[in-house]
């Protein structure tokens, strides 16, 4: 079971001129292991939506043809299972082991077998509490494991897997990579998405590249894809094992402070923290996942209201506001200060289409429509959206979503920018693009705080580096920890990964 064919198969999302994915002939046989690649935007996501059956036909046009084991789809879905690039869609209850438990009770799988495989497939991704952790209190990363060990219970016969490792740490990568691997036997079809690709080959015996212009552009055993087309492919944006990204880190000496936390915390997401934020610096924000990094960046852009402590805005960055916290500043004043780049970036999107998007906080700070539109154009150009202006956010592809929402954060031309894994679901080529535009930003005195687990952008950008303890867990939620995390500046050269941790 699980043997895959295609057709010439194509898919257009409704409202859009350009197909996502077109004119694919493949073949995955039954127990083969592939890793799926491509650059951003070629329709990685929605080739693996399509063969998840979750691409209805009154949400956009197909043409060709795609089987599972010759049956449509649809027809197939209880043998697929498939783990999406964003997480937190695809949990829906409240308590972490009933979530997992939810696929394997609508499977019909008897009582009595149900909670030992949740708590199996729960040790097997090397989730850190017990089954009754309430999923709202979950980082992202901890919601892409257990979002895996969902899927991982229901042992499919096709398992698909969208960037798996993409928000985890290093020690949480390695234990689910485990995971796939022990999960994936003889009887299991493997198609996996995923930037990490050194890491990734382990798992797989053939690599197929999807072409940005439609169709297979490559297919065969890892070694020989990028032996033979290594050099072509980094150059179109694949990542490729062993082609690093040259780093790029001097810039100027640090300006003024613009940020300061004092013991600043979010019991229990976040233990009390100090930290500086300086005018033309970049300091990347480092740690396990469920340290409390996302909702730093939160307190950071002024979008929560502080637990603990105390964040002081400079009267370079606060202006008349001074004496206020950013919290407190009005919505427009906040947006011409500070810009938000959110971990899901579906989180920001309020428009229609991705001019809209972008021109929505040049006007609500009172620019002029010529000023808004001269704002919009360059940031289309600057980063490779300008053909879909007119598209709907939500049909973007992962990177590019990712792309629209660090515009979004600079349309208003900050002082200050917080980002939550800001190279997320990013080719090669993007991936570059998206640094030079962040060292550029820096270099003319804009600051800069990025939450990441991308070694490589860390050695390409950052100034220094802070790096938060995970809290210990009492069972129910952690506690605040009795100490500060420390701030430090990067070793002088630090060693590179095969690949950044990327998405898409």
């Amino acid at each position: 079971m699980g043997e895959v064919r295609l057709r010439g198969f194509g898919w257009r999302h409704a409202g859009r001129r350009a197909w996502a994915v077109r004119g694919v002939d493949l073949r995955v046989r039954h127990g083969e292991r592939v890793l799926l690649l491509g650059p951003s935007g070629a329709g990685k996501s929605t080739l693996l939506a399509a063969l998840a059956g979750l691409l209805p036909e009154d949400s956009g046009e197909r043409e060709g043809s795609i089987e599972i084991d010759g049956r449509p789809p649809a027809q197939t879905r209880e043998r697929v299972g498939i783990v999406f690039q964003d997480p937190q869609s695809q949990l829906v209850m409240a308590r972490s082991g009933d979530d997992v438990a939810f696929g394997l009770e609508n499977q019909g799988v008897p009582a009595g077998e149900i909670w030992p495989r949740v708590d199996e497939a729960l040790h097997r991704v090397g989730f850190p509490y017990h089954r009754h952790r309430p999923t709202a209190a979950l980082s992202g990363g901890e919601q892409q494991r257990l979002a895996l060990a969902g899927v991982l219970a229901l042992r499919p016969d096709l398992l698909l897997l969208d960037e798996p490792t993409a928000n985890l740490d290093p020690a949480g990568a390695d234990l689910v990579r485990a995971a796939i691997s022990r999960a994936v036997d003889d009887d299991t079809t493997l198609i996996l998405v995923e930037h990490r690709v050194a890491d990734a080959l382990p798992l797989v015996d053939r690599v197929v590249v999807l072409d940005a212009g439609g169709g297979v552009r490559v297919d065969g055993p890892p070694d020989a894809v990028f032996t033979d087309h290594g050099d072509a492919l980094a150059a179109d944006g694949v990542w490729v094992p062993g082609r690093q990204v040259p780093a790029r880190r001097a810039g100027n000496p640090p300006g003024e402070v613009l940020l300061t936390a004092d013991r600043l915390g979010q019991p229990p997401r976040l233990a009390a923290t100090d930290l500086a934020v300086r005018a033309g610096a970049a300091l990347a924000v480092l740690g396990p996942n469920g340290a409390g990094k996302s909702t730093l960046a939160l307190l950071l852009g002024g979008l929560l209201k502080p637990g603990t402590g105390r964040l002081v805005a400079d009267a370079g960055l606060a202006g008349a506001d001074a004496r206020t916290p950013p919290h407190r500043w009005r919505a427009p004043a906040l947006a011409r200060r500070i810009g938000s780049v959110f971990q899901n970036p579906e989180h920001q999107f309020v428009t229609g289409t991705v001019f809209d998007e972008l021109a929505l906080g040049p006007r609500r700070t009172g620019a002029s429509e010529a000023a808004v539109r001269r704002r919009v154009d360059e940031l289309l150009q600057r980063l490779r959206l300008d053909r879909l202006a007119g598209a709907n956010p939500y049909t973007l592809s992962g990177g590019e979503a990712r792309r629209l929402s660090v515009a979004t954060a600079l349309a208003t031309a900050p002082r200050l920018l917080v980002c939550d894994e800001p190279t997320f679901g990013q080719d090669r080529r993007t991936w570059r693009e998206l640094v030079d535009l962040f060292a550029e930003l820096r270099d003319a005195g804009h600051a800069l705080v990025a939450v990441t687990h991308d070694a490589e952008f860390v050695a390409a950008l950052a100034d220094r580096t802070l790096t938060l303890a995970r809290p210990p867990d009492t069972g129910v939620a952690p506690p605040v920890a009795p100490t500060a995390p420390s701030v430090t500046a990067p070793s002088p050269e630090p060693p590179p990964p095969a690949t950044p941790a990327g998405y898409r």
